[in-house]
């Protein structure tokens, strides 16, 4: 059934994208005259604490839509605010999770942040995640002496997804390997390496660091992080690092002057029993000690030094463009200790005195909008607003994985209602400038991979989601061969350049045109987003910019979907009935019914159509309502 409802969603059609404290914030919203004529709009604030409305006033009407304005004041650096409408004797509450026609929660009112911006490059970011291990291995890896630790690997080895060698396998890759395939990711339209952790340790993922003051000289030491980052520069791609400010490694020089010596400076860095005889770790992994950033001490050697931790890697030589905290959620928080927001600004303030342009993103595995004003992190990786719900829809049953210890065996199997249900629900915490930075994971190091979860061409059609819907697309290197693997472990598998039967499936072009696509079209790194269709098999939604829109249909099943002029202009539906500027393997048509266009697949398929921008009233210019 067509989604035709009161519209608002926070991007540059509906609100201002930068506001001070104390502005008066032009706001707008959109009626469809077919839902019923709206008598009066109110914008509602809630300022101080204190809800308050004011009356907005009609624009005027536009192919069956009448747009209203009104102002709101900038009173708290996080402004709420949600619309009211009145149609015929009833009140209609409008936030970004919906419309009800009832009260709701102010969690889920949209949001005007007047905190420090992200680096404008951020939104409009292609990224891809290298676990170094496991990418590029260079000639040179073959000199480097095993560590003891380790279970030395040939790049054919099978990965160990799970017991006592997992975490020791040790594949040799590098960071000249990675600079030796730079080719590569610019093919693929990559414009931001997420690389995980690469410092020393006695694990193959490196998140157990044992020093945070060098690079692990089984990746090439200090110089071949500064031969990657200045030959990806050179290449207009950016690099970020991955920080684990939540804990160190058990091996970590801090931690074992902590452990032989309770009289230590660096015994404060860390949570001990009175007795000095157990400590707290992550998830009680002993080789993963836990921070007590109620240590100044410690603040000052990973954050505020001239050479802490924090700052060292974003200087030159290294030039990093940003950091990716490992768990975010958790750090700074242990039982009745919650420092998570004082760590966050502080880390956050460090970064930005060194370069304003570097990225700062926070790993959250659960519900991450309570912890994403925008004051601090810019963005979440955070799986449960896009992750699961495309795992859920596209899934098939898989009772060999689960999610992140989730006692459910696979993807709990929803229809297009319920993924967009969850979408919008998850989603709404965010103001709009957060969710467009969000990092948007189809699978990552942490996860089974998407080609295991889901259908046959299943992996393709969330290519498609995340590359469309706001957020920073990311793509873990292997997901262009449609590698597999059951779990995060198991995922892990060495990139197959040189063995072209262990390619399950050849994605690169799908990925680099849904890249060339996104940099290209304003709309899909600026544009809004209105939905026009969840159900069953299908979903079909449009990305909307003063300048043009983008429509996407994404069906997991044959589908057929009709849109009329309620829902998108005559020009609109006329560019509807060309040719998709992109689509997945398999059949489908765009075709003229009545007024309107009836889009049908034939079977798990997805289509991207360019559209004109939606038709707004007289003297309303792009300039006028980004304002």
């Amino acid at each position: 059934m067509p989604i035709l409802l009161p519209h608002h969603d926070g991007s540059a059609l509906y609100a201002p994208q930068s506001v001070s404290l104390g502005d008066l914030a032009r706001v707008r919203v959109r009626v469809p005259a077919q839902w019923g004529p709206a008598s009066r709009v109110w914008v509602r604030s809630v300022q101080d604490g204190e809800p308050r409305y004011d009356a907005a006033w009609t624009l005027g009407e536009r192919d069956g839509w009448v747009w209203w304005e009104a102002t709101t004041q900038v009173t708290n650096r996080l402004a709420r605010y949600r619309f009211l409408l009145e149609s015929d004797g009833r009140y209609w509450n409008l936030n970004a999770q919906g419309l009800f026609g009832r009260d709701v929660s102010d969690h889920a009112d949209f949001r005007l942040t007047a905190f420090a911006p992200a680096p404008a490059w951020l939104h409009k970011a292609v990224m891809y995640q290298i676990f170094p291990d496991r990418f590029g291995r260079s000639a040179e890896a073959s000199g480097r002496p095993v560590p003891d630790w380790a279970v030395a690997c040939g790049w054919e080895t099978p990965v160990a997804g799970t017991g006592p060698d997992t975490a020791l396998q040790l594949y040799g890759g590098d960071l000249p390997g990675i600079t030796e395939r730079l080719d590569h990711l610019e093919h693929l339209g990559v414009n931001l390496i997420y690389l995980t952790p690469f410092f020393p340790a006695t694990s193959n993922h490196r998140y157990d660091a044992a020093t945070f003051d060098q690079v692990d000289p089984l990746l090439g030491g200090d110089r071949a992080l500064i031969d990657l980052v200045e030959a990806a520069h050179n290449r207009g791609i950016r690099v970020m690092g991955d920080l684990t400010a939540n804990h160190s490694g058990d091996a970590h020089e801090w931690f074992r002057k902590a452990l032989a010596d309770p009289g230590s400076e660096e015994a404060g860095y860390y949570y001990f029993s009175a007795d000095h005889s157990r400590y707290e770790a992550w998830w009680g992994v002993p080789s993963l000690p836990k921070l007590n950033w109620s240590s100044r001490k410690l603040r000052e050697r990973f954050v505020l030094a001239e050479d802490s931790v924090v700052a060292r890697w974003l200087k030159p030589p290294y030039s990093l463009d940003g950091w990716r905290i490992d768990v975010g959620n958790m750090t700074g928080r242990l039982g009745a200790v919650d420092l998570h927001d004082d760590v966050a600004r502080l880390i956050a303030s460090r970064v930005r005195e060194i370069n304003p342009e570097a990225a700062l993103l926070a790993e959250s595995t659960s519900d991450a909008s309570a912890d994403m004003s925008g004051e601090h992190w810019q963005g979440a990786m955070t799986y449960s607003n896009l992750t699961r719900p495309l795992w859920s829809w596209l899934g098939k049953p898989s009772p060999e994985v689960n999610f992140f210890g989730s006692p459910l065996a696979g993807p709990n199997l929803i229809d297009a209602a319920d993924f967009l249900a969850t979408h919008q629900d998850l989603a709404a915490g965010f103001s709009w400038q957060v969710r467009q930075q969000n990092m948007n994971a189809l699978n990552t190091h942490d996860t089974a991979r998407a080609a295991t979860v889901m259908i046959d061409g299943g992996q393709a059609l969330g290519a498609v989601g995340i590359f469309t819907l706001p957020g920073v697309p990311m793509v873990f290197a292997g997901d262009e061969f449609g590698l597999t693997g059951t779990n995060g472990e198991d995922s892990r598998t060495p990139m197959p350049w040189d063995a072209p039967d262990r390619v399950r499936s050849d994605l690169t072009g799908t990925y680099a045109a849904l890249a060339r696509l996104r940099s290209g079209h304003s709309a899909l790194t600026e544009g809004g987003l209105r939905w026009l269709h969840a159900e069953g098999h299908a979903l079909v939604f449009v990305r909307e910019h003063a300048r043009e829109s983008v429509l996407v249909f994404v069906a997991r099943a044959a589908a057929t979907v009709d849109l009329d002029a309620t829902l998108l202009s005559g020009p609109q539906l006329e560019a509807l009935l060309e040719a998709p500027v992109f689509s997945t393997a398999g059949a489908a048509a765009a075709v003229a019914v009545g007024d309107g266009v009836r889009l049908a697949a034939d079977g798990a398929w997805a289509g991207i159509w360019i559209l004109p921008a939606p038709s707004l009233p007289e003297g309303e210019s792009g300039q006028r309502r980004a304002g």
